[in-house]
């Protein structure tokens, strides 16, 4: 979602399986087919997050996020592309910690500007956060719009004592509990050291 706001967004082995989401608009209805990213998604990636943003800070951001061993986790960096189409959304989840609990971080997220309002980003943001789930995470946090994560059930992070390393308005530090039978931790957020913070 190029939303000008920067995000700074334990392997079990499962492999989730590509799914069907429809999301929609008042304006068009579409299938996106969802699935963790291959191989051959690396360039598409890009493009879309080149696309997306003013600069290459997102898709450089990615790269170096894939490269860092302690914050890559495989089967949580998610594409949306049509039925037979194109990459047009994307949404990563990475480690972080939140006084030294692992939590995870999403963003950056990002829709190609031609499929921006059409769902591409939810269905990309749904299904990595499904993934999370079925690989045991509890919490997710996020940098980002208050009007737009809440859809996902983000809320204030500050409702459950966490906090971001730097100034920002409360509203849009977030946070989603995936697992409510496990404690939340609370906290100051670590963010892996490619997001510069």
């Amino acid at each position: 979602m190029s939303d000008g706001v920067q995000r700074p967004a334990v392997t079990t082995g499962h492999v989730p399986h590509p799914h069907a989401s429809t999301e929609t608009d008042p304006h068009t209805t579409m299938n996106w087919i969802t699935h963790p990213e291959t191989a051959a998604d690396l360039d598409r990636i890009r493009e879309v997050n080149l696309a997306a943003f003013p600069t290459s800070h997102e898709a450089d951001l990615v790269e170096a996020l894939r490269a860092d061993r302690e914050a890559w986790i495989p089967g949580l960096s998610w594409v949306a592309q049509e039925p037979g189409g194109a990459v047009a959304g994307y949404a990563l989840l990475t480690r972080c910690h939140v006084d030294g609990a692992p939590a995870l971080t999403l963003g950056p997220c990002a829709v190609r500007p031609e499929h921006q309002r059409r769902g591409a980003g939810s269905a990309a943001v749904r299904a990595a956060l499904d993934a999370a789930r079925e690989q045991g995470e509890s919490l997710v946090l996020v940098l980002g719009h208050a009007e737009y994560y809440p859809r996902f059930g983000f809320t204030p992070a500050s409702g459950h004592g966490i906090r971001p390393p730097f100034d920002v308005e409360d509203k849009y530090m977030m946070a989603l509990v995936l697992d409510p039978a496990r404690p939340v931790p609370s906290g100051t957020i670590r963010y892996p050291a490619a997001f510069g913070v």
